[in-house]
């Protein structure tokens, strides 16, 4: 088969699906700004607003976990369009707070309301799109949301400039639009059915499941040093003597190689990767493009070793969530989903304590030395997950059933 065949498109639900993430993304740089609103508009000091945004991070842990339940017990569509419509009232909220007290109040409200949609989101796509396919669909979503996250810095460039209440009105606007967009070109899915018995609810429980735990710890890793990089960059340019901004050519660089490289996730032989090889292949790039941000002194040296190690992302991207997906028992996705995604709350508050400490202790080139390391690491850890897994698809039976249920129990 030719390197560069592809097969057939998507289909058209996972494409609008996409096309309406992508909208939202366009309105989601507001938060990035949330602690100098909350600054220049009710005096606060960079501690209060520092507390403010840290309490809107701890609030998105529940949410995610609260998304999968929703997505499993009413369906992933209404999950979506309530999870995006309460993320489209907090921003109004804040955008129109009046006090330092209400705009706190918003802030939390908005984290409770924020990751609702994502594990339904996720969980939709498995749904729809065929398991070897799953891959190139996820791979897909990351790539709109990157060219969308491109737009999105243009646009807050401008609004910044006028007024930073209006980052969260235009972010409510996305999200209503992508809510009305899933409301009524999307399918509903079926909830769970009830269930009489406890024991089989125990017993298709996520986090008893020793395969998704893995897989959770292999991407909290990798969550983790992607915060480093989006997160202490900046810090990192400024030691070397260049421009913190520079950190968003350098996004801007990333996002382009994800785009750009959507042709080579299509082609067959890269799609036809074993899991156990496209880790070890991802991993070694970002070691390797990690490496080359330690021993980085200009600009052109950072942009080549972001593209090296965005390569790399790219050939992970789609594949954690397709393994998750594979693990999921019927009706019990959106729930797997939301426990994967937990390693993202958890290198949130891990990443800027470890990361900060790490930088100021030990440097810039450790820092950099340190994320190789994990990189290289889970190269190794990852492929090792990925092959249980395959195991554990040849007898399904020995573990998804309880041993206290006889082996043929349903649900």
């Amino acid at each position: 088969m030719p390197i560069w065949q592809t097969r057939q498109p998507l289909p058209r639900e996972v494409r609008l699906l996409v096309a309406a993430r992508a909208v939202n993304r366009l309105g989601a740089f507001s938060l990035s700004f949330l602690t100098v609103l909350i600054a220049t508009r009710f005096g606060a000091n960079a501690t209060t607003a520092g507390v403010i945004s840290a309490a809107f991070g701890l609030a998105t842990i529940p949410s995610r976990l609260v998304g999968g339940r929703l997505a499993d017990r009413l369906g992933q569509r209404r999950t979506i369009v309530v999870g995006l419509t309460a993320c489209a009232l907090a921003q109004l909220g804040i955008a129109g707070a009046d006090s330092l007290v209400v705009v706190t109040v918003f802030a939390i409200l908005l984290g409770l309301a924020f990751e609702l949609y994502e594990p339904p989101s996720q969980a939709m796509i498995a749904d729809l799109v065929a398991a070897d396919e799953r891959v190139r669909a996820y791979s897909l979503l990351n790539a709109a949301l990157a060219a969308a996250g491109m737009a999105a810095g243009l646009l807050a460039a401008a609004l910044g400039r006028w007024d930073f209440r209006w980052m969260f009105v235009v972010d409510a606007l996305t999200c209503s639009i992508c809510a009305a967009v899933v409301h009524l070109m999307l399918p509903a899915n079926r909830p769970t059915p009830a269930r009489t018995a406890q024991g089989p609810q125990r017993r298709l429980s996520p986090w008893r499941d020793p395969a998704l735990l893995l897989m959770l710890g292999c991407g909290t890793l990798m969550a983790v040093v992607c915060l480093q990089v989006m997160m202490l960059l900046p810090l990192a340019l400024v030691d070397r003597g260049m421009q913190a901004a520079d950190a968003g050519l350098l996004s801007t660089a990333s996002a382009v190689t994800l785009v750009a490289g959507q042709p080579l996730v299509r082609a067959a032989r890269v799609a036809m990767l074993p899991m156990s090889v496209a880790f070890a292949l991802g991993y070694g790039l970002m070691t390797l493009g990690l490496i080359g941000y330690a021993g980085a002194h200009g600009l052109p040296a950072y942009v080549v070793s972001t593209i090296v190690w965005s390569a790399g992302d790219l050939v992970l991207v789609g594949r954690a969530y397709a393994i998750v997906a594979e693990l999921a028992p019927e009706h019990h996705s959106g729930r797997y989903m939301a426990v994967y995604g937990l390693s993202w709350g958890v290198a949130a508050v891990v990443a800027p304590i470890a990361g900060t400490e790490l930088l100021q202790r030990a440097g810039v080139t450790a820092l950099w030395a340190t994320m190789a390391g994990v990189c290289l690491a889970l190269a190794f850890l990852q492929p090792a997950v990925a092959r249980a897994v395959d195991i554990r698809r040849t007898r399904p039976a020995l573990d998804t059933t309880d041993a206290r249920a006889p082996a043929d129990s349903v649900e």
